[in-house]
């Protein structure tokens, strides 16, 4: 790549004159998807900026090489005195690719190596520690220290106690510093669901809602497309605790990949290692239930209500645990959209009620049109007074209807809806992007080993993240077609 051509792509990426100054002194030549990572990397500069960058996907996109590239060439190199801790799993490998990459990286950068204590300390005072962890609680040695940039290499093979323990090693005495986390990893592995949930899930949530204000609503007869995954490279979402940002990367983001590796190797993966370490696709996994589940096809950003014929409710129950309610809709072909969802936990049914009724009212409905309005059995089941949920919900205007709670026959139903594009099977089940955490949920559903046609349950977190309570509303929705008798309790 030419000189003139690099810094046009490091503009055109939005990275500082500075930033590129720092890569420029180093000798170091980014490709367009690592400045990106690196101009969303200045961002945490910002006292109200994202505290966490993550940058993932394929197999063989450059992560490594940008990890290094990022702490050591700019971060370290700008601010005198930082401390940064380097963690990949297995410390012989992580220590091995560390001087590897040290070499390769860094010989314009005067610096010591002492490789056996793993640090890097360049001229100005700033220290690279290259850490390990070859069992989670190797994580402990590095409690209670501090360090001023973490950086995580294959972050999904941590779980997510851990990653929040190593994350309170994450402070700074120094004012004119902002500590940050720089998380790579590819889809799969023990930490998947809580990467995906605070760095991609926010991402593309953020992508949706931006789109979703530019596209007109879709004419009568025709299904809108879901806006493309990762279309921008850089967008900042809301993570779980702070604000984060993800970079999706592919092996095509990365030229100095040797030419056989994608053809030759990624290319003959199988499953879901294809579509995790080829694609990147983070919506599959090992174990996944709903392998024929895609974003660009299941997922629409417009709907004219005009076309449906038909509108229900479907309610999954909880209180510790999160209450579900989808709003979904037939058309005149037989397909089912999802347009709407409420998931709250912790809210007695008035507040529900009154939040279902201005779900309805978004769309130009009340609970009158509704064809039905099914929720799981806990609903009929008489609590300590006689009284039960379904009667609370019938006297805040909601008229509750037992639904079909068959798991198996449910969960067949859902999958026959979504089609298989690879066997030519057009879908019938598109979910509106507004509906976040049910598309966080759905592919994330495992096989239950015991029972493999059944979806494996999986509860909600303390702070009622994931779950399946909207994959369960979803199950309702689809599978309880006939109304049945209006029944309060």
């Amino acid at each position: 790549m030419s000189l003139e051509r690099y810094v046009r792509e490091a503009r055109k990426a939005k990275c500082p004159q500075d930033q590129l100054d720092y890569f420029l002194r180093a000798d170091l030549v980014l490709q367009p998807r690592q400045l990106a990572a690196s101009a969303a990397a200045r961002r945490c500069d910002r006292s109200r900026g994202p505290i966490a960058l993550g940058y993932g996907g394929a197999r063989g996109g450059g992560k490594s090489f940008w990890l290094l590239a990022q702490m050591g060439a700019d971060d370290c190199q700008r601010r005198p005195g930082l401390k940064c801790l380097l963690l990949r799993k297995v410390g012989k490998a992580n220590l091995e690719h560390f001087e590897d990459l040290r070499r390769q990286l860094f010989h314009h950068l005067p610096h010591r190596f002492n490789s056996v204590r793993g640090t890097l300390t360049f001229e100005n005072g700033s220290q690279i520690v290259a850490g390990h962890f070859q069992c989670e609680k190797d994580i402990d040695a590095y409690l209670g220290l501090e360090y001023d940039v973490i950086g995580i290499e294959e972050a999904t093979t941590l779980t997510h106690r851990k990653y929040v323990d190593i994350t309170t090693c994450l402070r700074t005495s120094k004012r004119d510093w902002r500590p940050r986390i720089y998380a790579t990893a590819n889809p799969g592995g023990v930490g998947h669901g809580w990467y995906k949930a605070l760095f991609v899930q926010p991402h593309f949530e953020r992508i949706s809602r931006r789109e979703s204000k530019q596209v007109r609503e879709a004419p009568a007869g025709s299904v809108a497309p879901a806006c493309p995954l990762a279309k921008s490279p850089v967008k900042a979402g809301n993570g779980a605790s702070y604000r984060t940002l993800f970079i999706p990367a592919k092996v095509s983001d990365n030229a100095c990949n040797n030419p056989d590796y994608e053809t030759r190797v990624l290319s003959q993966l199988t499953g879901w290692r294809r579509r995790a370490w080829l694609d990147g696709d983070w919506d599959i996994q090992a174990g996944q239930f709903f392998t024929t589940f895609r974003r660009e096809c299941h997922v629409i950003d417009a709907f004219d209500p005009r076309r449906a014929v038909e509108w229900f409710v479907a309610l999954d129950y909880g209180f510790t645990h999160v209450t579900a309610v989808l709003l979904g809709c037939r058309d005149g072909d037989g397909r089912v959209f999802v347009l709407d969802e409420h998931a709250e936990r912790r809210w007695l049914p008035e507040r529900h009620a009154a939040a279902i009724h201005a779900m309805l009212s978004r769309h130009g409905l009340e609970a009158s049109d509704l064809r039905r309005f099914v929720a799981g059995p806990d609903c009929f089941s008489a609590q300590f007074d006689g009284t039960t949920i379904a009667r609370q919900y019938a006297d805040c205007g909601l008229t509750l209807t037992p639904a079909n709670a068959d798991r198996i026959n449910g969960w067949a139903d859902v999958l026959r809806l979504l089609g298989d594009l690879d066997a030519g099977i057009a879908p019938k089940l598109f979910i509106h992007s507004r509906c976040a955490r049910l598309l966080g949920e759905l592919p994330a559903l495992e096989h239950d080993p015991g029972r493999p046609e059944d979806v494996l349950k999986l509860d909600s977190s303390e702070e009622g993240e994931a779950g399946d309570d909207c994959a369960d509303a979803l199950r309702y929705l689809v599978h309880s077609r006939a109304p049945g008798p209006k029944w309060c309790g």
